[in-house]
């Protein structure tokens, strides 16, 4: 099924209601709950950074996924970028959006509030393009995040605009310096483009991440079939969807081997059998992103489709799942 399929709108009427059945499957004998630092969710699924709004509430139940994960939070009040913002390749979904922010005021006031009625923890994503202007954030907005995830894919401004998840050094200085502000769980997202995954994960875990996501979006360069021209507005964008799937599968594996923190994979994941590919590498949560946007319901239908999975193979966790 092409991408353009998957992002046409969902039909409405079939026994899910307004989106689907109401009532979910007993899952008493199934314990699908994993633990993030002081953090314990009911379940491994949460939506990626940036793919999901609290206005998806009036649409799905949202309290029986993990948690919610924000915007990503600037220090200052951002735009975004030009449009075109996304497009459609055969390889997936390029988006170029930019990260608008109204900055840590901006979401307490405005944001917060709806996500907070969600009734799951809220995991509020933190960025900067300077190491030391992620501390001050997360210090803002500490009494309202459950946790926080620190965005490193970031060009660091200070470094010629190398990403600041791709030095260690980077990542170390920043870790350190929001845990010396919060005692939320810390999710470190690291990008994909990097010389060792190891080495950063490893920076991450020493300064005191109690997760890893894994991983952001593949920089790419879209172009209009017919103009030859760059499809998006800034150029380059953030390459999503299915075709992820194997180069983060690698990454997930890489990293789940060589640190103790908890990893949550974030690329490619549409359907029960994705997610169960990445917990059989060690992944211990998963985010859902491009498949939301064709499919609002894609994260309540993994778990329930998980809880079944394991009630039928006669395993009460995931981990017995994949063995």
């Amino acid at each position: 099924m092409s991408l353009a399929t998957r992002l046409s709108p969902p039909a409405l009427d079939d026994s899910r209601g307004a989106f689907f059945d109401a009532r979910p499957p007993a899952s008493g004998d199934v314990d699908l709950s994993v633990t993030i630092g002081s953090l314990t969710l009911a379940n491994p699924v949460m939506p990626a950074s940036g793919c999901f709004g609290p206005e998806l509430g009036r649409l799905i139940p949202v309290d029986e996924i993990g948690a919610t994960v924000t915007k990503t939070v600037f220090a200052g009040s951002r735009g975004g970028n030009p449009a075109h913002r996304l497009t459609e390749i055969p390889a997936g979904m390029v988006n170029s959006v930019g990260i608008p922010s109204k900055g840590p005021r901006g979401y307490l006031s405005d944001l917060h509030p709806a996500y907070a009625e969600l009734g799951v923890p809220v995991i509020i994503s933190v960025g900067g393009h300077r190491p030391d202007e992620y501390a001050p954030i997360v210090a803002e907005l500490d009494a309202a995040g459950a946790a926080f995830e620190i965005n490193v894919s970031c060009p660091n401004l200070d470094r010629n605009g190398v990403d600041i998840g791709a030095d260690p050094d980077a990542i170390t200085q920043v870790v350190e310096s929001v845990r010396a502000v919060t005692d939320k769980p810390l999710i470190v997202k690291l990008p994909p483009m990097v010389s060792s995954i190891v080495d950063c994960a490893r920076a991450a875990e020493s300064a005191g991440a109690d997760a890893l996501c894994v991983s952001n979006s593949v920089p790419a360069l879209p172009l209009d079939s017919v103009t030859l021209r760059p499809a998006l507005g800034n150029v380059i964008g953030g390459l999503t969807g299915p075709s992820m799937r194997p180069i983060i599968l690698r990454l997930v594996w890489l990293t789940s081997t060589s640190v103790q923190v908890p990893v949550i994979a974030c690329g490619g994941i549409e359907t029960a059998n994705d997610a169960l590919e990445y917990f059989s590498v060690g992944a211990r949560a998963v985010q859902v992103g491009t498949a939301s946007f064709s499919r609002p319901y894609a994260m309540v239908d993994i778990v329930r489709e998980l809880t079944q999975r394991c009630r039928a193979a006669g395993a009460t966790t995931v981990a017995q799942l994949v063995g």
